[in-house]
């Protein structure tokens, strides 16, 4: 059983129709996959180091986040009871500024340069702004599919719950982003991932993430991918459990309220130069007291009465 047929059962048996997926979409699931390839090959055959770790680590990183992202987005769109003109339009428009972000990403790895905040001429200059404002496109391309999926009535309510809040804490994950273009390193230079130390020093394997400083992409990351994640557990709670509709939904309501928490106290964390890995007693008494909410909140919506 697929995660489409988990979900929407409800919403495919009532209307019978073929699920129609968005090809715009899967287009570029498909094109980011094989810069996926592309790019572990340069990680493994092109030695080149920038800002601590291998050149083609960033397309890979955002590669692999757009093949997660697009993959979603269409199968979102294809759980949508009807088809929706502005969100498919909004499909193709957040399609066109990945691939140019992609491509100017690209660019710069081939020229031997940082894309983000990379200031160094009036060519990076251009190229750093045309993100930015790409950026701000996309964000508001999936404001539009938020309006959407809220205006539409999903019969699956764990579903509608998990789409909902997977697009609005995505959302957040992007919006906070923001906080990386108002860093003012030593240098004077605007716009750094990690806070309270310099970026490009030891670093998490893989992610970049700073070991000695707070890195205000973990927020960005986690909630960029919630869009997977609600939808994840709405499905494992529909797919390994007997639990009534009703409670289902309450729970993926409850998962993704602590989901939004989780991203603004990782966000802080950060903010307050402080690495993932070695968090303060602050930091753990709050995270200590999330988890405790969370673990009675569910615990009473399982056994109150659907």
């Amino acid at each position: 059983m697929t995660i489409i047929d988990s979900l929407t059962a409800g919403s495919m048996a009532a209307s019978r129709k073929p699920v129609r997926w968005n090809r715009p979409l899967l287009f570029l699931t498909a094109a980011a996959a094989v810069l996926a390839v592309v790019s572990v090959g340069g990680i493994l055959f092109d030695d080149r180091i920038l800002t601590g770790v291998p050149i083609w680590l960033k397309p890979f990183k955002f590669a692999v986040s757009f093949v997660l992202y697009a993959w979603t987005l269409a199968w979102m769109l294809a759980v949508l009871p009807r088809r929706s003109r502005p969100a498919e339009w909004s499909a193709v428009i957040i399609v066109g500024v990945a691939v140019g972000e992609l491509a100017i990403i690209v660019t710069q790895v081939l020229r031997g340069k940082a894309s983000h905040y990379n200031v160094d001429t009036p060519f990076d200059e251009l190229l750093w702004s045309l993100m930015g404002t790409s950026i701000m496109v996309l964000f508001f391309a999936q404001v539009a599919i938020g309006v959407v999926t809220l205006r539409q009535r999903i019969p699956n309510r764990a579903a509608a719950f998990a789409i909902r809040l997977g697009l609005g804490i995505s959302l957040l994950g992007m919006g906070l982003a923001f906080l990386m273009t108002a860093q003012v390193t030593d240098t004077g230079l605007i716009g750094a991932h990690s806070v309270g130390v310099a970026d490009g020093g030891p670093s998490m394997p893989v992610t970049g993430w700073s070991t000695t400083g707070g890195d205000l992409r973990i927020g960005h990351f986690v909630g960029l991918h919630a869009l997977q994640a609600i939808p994840l557990l709405a499905f494992a709670l529909g797919r390994w459990t007997r639990l009534a509709e009703v409670v289902r939904a309450r729970l993926v309501l409850i998962g993704g309220s602590a989901y939004a928490v989780i991203v603004l106290l990782l966000t802080w964390q950060a903010l307050r130069a402080q690495p993932l890995l070695k968090p303060d007693a602050l930091t753990l008494a709050a995270f200590a007291a999330v988890a405790a909410v969370t673990a009675v909140a569910s615990v009473a919506a399982v056994r109150s009465r659907p």
